[in-house]
């Protein structure tokens, strides 16, 4: 006879026992594991920044959906929601152009519950707004789990979510143009397949040494630039950290200010262009790719690297 089987309770612990501080801990971890919010709200997140700078105030995280490239932002508690982090959302939503807003906290309060609903009832697409609860829970002496608990959410949006996916199936507009524009950086610059074909994405990435720095492209409406920023994951201050011992040879080289900048880029340059004007194209796929050689050569030397990825 089969032996019944033993089940555990699952236990409530305080979020104060798992993240002892919120900008020390709480945040970096969210950042690094931003999966398991994004599996709660039904949206890809792609890590830009944390402590982002706006006027006198810092946005907790900055993120992107890479489907539409649309910005997020995430400001996160360990405390019971309140109206200081509500006012500092609204101004981050202004001053970061962020389209989706997500607060976190471990409780929240009805009037923040119903400020949340009355935002999602009277905004329009593509603006959404979430406020999710955290727990930390566990079972026994077993290790501790979080857990996302979406109290707070656009009408229909489950209903949205999947006309968005049907949408990304299919190339919009910009990203048939994206694609067009990086396709033809490739064939006037055929050694740039070495990082990566030709997709619908805004930005192209290269590799710089074993830490999680890249070299970025990007192409948007009205500018085409090169940046310096972490690999997925990797906090823009931690490459800036890497590079403030070479802070001084390194602007030197690159004529750019070795800070971090919007969206968590650090040195950006960036050149006016209308991306929609192809007769553009070659001189600003030239000067991108050229760029970003500088880019990477100062990197290396700067740094003492080697090869590539090295």
């Amino acid at each position: 006879m089969t032996a019944p089987v033993a089940f555990g309770t699952l236990e409530n612990v305080s979020v104060r026992s798992a993240w002892a501080h919120e900008a020390r801990s709480f945040t970096p971890w969210l950042a690094q594991n931003m999966d398991t919010l994004s599996t709660a709200i039904g949206i890809p997140l792609e890590l830009t920044g944390t402590e982002v700078a706006v006027e006198s105030f810092s946005a907790d995280i900055l993120a992107r959906n890479p489907e539409d490239g649309s910005i997020v932002l995430i400001e996160n508690q360990l405390e019971v929601g309140d109206h200081t982090h509500l006012g500092q959302i609204m101004t981050y939503l202004a001053g970061l152009n962020a389209h989706v807003v997500i607060w976190v906290a471990p409780e929240f309060r009805d009037p923040h519950l119903s400020a949340i609903r009355w935002l999602n009832e009277h905004t329009v697409e593509p603006y959404a707004f979430f406020a999710v609860r955290v727990r930390v829970v566990r079972i026994g002496d077993s290790p501790y789990a979080p857990l996302f608990d979406v109290l707070e959410r656009p009408n229909d949006w489950d209903r949205s979510l999947q006309e968005v996916s049907r949408e990304a199936r299919a190339p919009t507009e910009l990203g048939a143009l994206r694609r067009e524009f990086w396709s033809r950086l490739l064939e006037r610059h055929p050694e740039e397949a070495e990082h990566g074909r030709a997709t619908a994405a805004s930005s192209r990435w290269r590799k710089i040494g074993p830490d999680g720095m890249v070299v970025g492209q990007y192409v948007a409406e009205d500018a085409v630039g090169v940046f310096i920023r972490g690999g997925r994951g990797v906090p823009p201050e931690t490459i800036l950290a890497r590079l403030e011992p070479v802070k001084t040879a390194l602007q030197a080289k690159l004529s750019a200010p070795i800070a971090i900048g919007p969206y968590g880029f650090i040195a950006e340059k960036k050149i006016p262009a209308d991306a929609r004007e192809r007769s553009a194209w070659d001189r600003l796929v030239d000067w991108l790719h050229a760029e970003a050689d500088n880019y990477e050569a100062a990197l290396r030397e700067t740094l003492g690297l080697g090869g590539n990825g090295a």
